[in-house]
């Protein structure tokens, strides 16, 4: 098979992280032929600065970022539609706006929550979009006084299926800007999780750090407990029922609805089924990054933008060595890191398979974090 790509076409499926990382990547790997990227809206939303919008720090027009002028620089074609399935062996993308042709295929579309709880109406997915940020800030302006009851699960099929951080940092944050705003004292904050040691792939010390300053903060805890549906005013678990004004909560992960209509490989908890080399099973020269798929790797492998970036990365050198006649050989690094932010301060927790640390809540992490930021929307601005 001759070198020569140039007549290739590679279609990706989403915008997020894993997606825009890709396109980044297969660019930078020499792909230089038709590259067309699925989704509904040619724009970067970005999701971890939510955490900022209740308190004022943020605003929707800091977080959602136009990818058009991106698209041109690395000569994308934006099919603006919703993928719907796949046919002809993973060669033909069919979406909301008709079909789209490859020779290799990456899917960065997310996942999608599992919302099989009776009464889930009733609460509030931060992690859903700007919108449900935009939600509580209302809310929480809203409410003299109550009870905020703030809790994640994970999907029972896929335990690694989960995105508590997001979580963590609503509970602490909510926390800081009710005492700036001198209310504190009138709002009960309970935090409550099916796991006796909630968040242990951040590690052992990290979770206890954690509760210990749940505990310090006056935040109430129910742990070990199966959530097992909502009211207007409650939360309902296996082990009691308890009262709540204001109720968020981040269910488990599963794969994205569209992949129902497709013959490619699925994990237990419905993520697509791939390889140490980021490969979908189930059809050729198609892979994976992110939130969509289930990857071999320790427990602890998190569900979050810098794993789905080095995913990204494995994924698109092997799928441009593919089309050059070449055997996948890129594997992703599994590294766990995130900055658990409090509104003025930050935890920093980093993880990997040879190394393990965390570094106490200060204002310096917090600043990292939003430089950070800045930084990253930069690349797409």
């Amino acid at each position: 098979m001759t070198d020569d790509i140039s007549r290739k076409k590679i279609a990706v499926v989403g915008s997020g992280f894993g997606a825009l990382s890709a396109v980044r990547a297969l660019r930078g790997e020499g792909f230089d032929g038709d590259l067309t990227v699925i989704s509904p809206q040619a724009e970067l939303h970005y999701l971890p600065g939510m955490i900022w919008i209740p308190a004022g720090l943020r605003r929707r027009e800091d977080l959602v970022v136009s990818l058009e002028s991106f698209f041109r620089r690395m000569k994308v074609d934006h099919h603006a539609s919703w993928a719907t399935g796949l046919s002809d062996d993973a060669r033909v993308v069919h979406t909301t706006e008709g079909d789209v042709a490859n020779d290799g295929l990456l899917i960065a579309s997310g996942a999608r929550f599992i919302k099989k709880l009776p009464g889930m109406e009733h609460v509030i997915i931060p992690c859903q979009g700007m919108e449900a940020a935009e939600k509580i800030r209302e809310r929480l302006a809203s409410m003299d006084e109550g009870c905020i009851a703030i809790g994640f699960a994970a999907n029972p099929e896929e335990k690694s299926a989960v995105r508590g951080g997001p979580m963590f940092e609503f509970l602490f944050g909510i926390d800081r800007q009710l005492r700036r705003e001198g209310r504190r004292d009138r709002f009960r904050l309970v935090f409550f999780n099916p796991s006796e040691k909630p968040g242990l792939r951040l590690g052992e010390k990290s979770v206890q750090r954690l509760l210990a300053r749940m505990a310090k903060r006056d935040i109430e805890t129910r742990l070990g407990s199966k959530p097992t549906g909502f009211e207007a005013d409650r939360v309902m678990t296996e082990g009691g029922d308890f009262q709540a004004d204001l109720i968020l909560f981040m269910p488990g992960l599963t794969g994205p609805e569209w992949l129902d209509n497709t013959r490619l490989e699925r994990s237990p908890g419905g993520m697509l089924a791939a390889d140490r080399f980021c490969r979908a099973g189930g059809a050729q020269r198609v892979y994976v990054a992110g939130d969509s798929g289930s990857f071999p790797g320790p427990g602890w492998m998190p569900k979050q933008a810098h794993m789905a970036d080095l995913q990204a990365g494995a994924a698109a050198a092997n799928l441009v060595g593919e089309l050059r006649g070449k055997s996948p050989s890129h594997e992703f690094k599994t590294e766990l890191m995130c900055i658990i932010d409090e509104l003025d301060r930050g935890t920093l927790v980093y993880r990997s398979e040879k190394r393990q640390f965390s570094i106490p809540a200060n204002r310096l992490m917090h600043w990292a974090k939003r430089r950070f930021e800045k930084r990253y929307l930069a690349r797409y601005r």
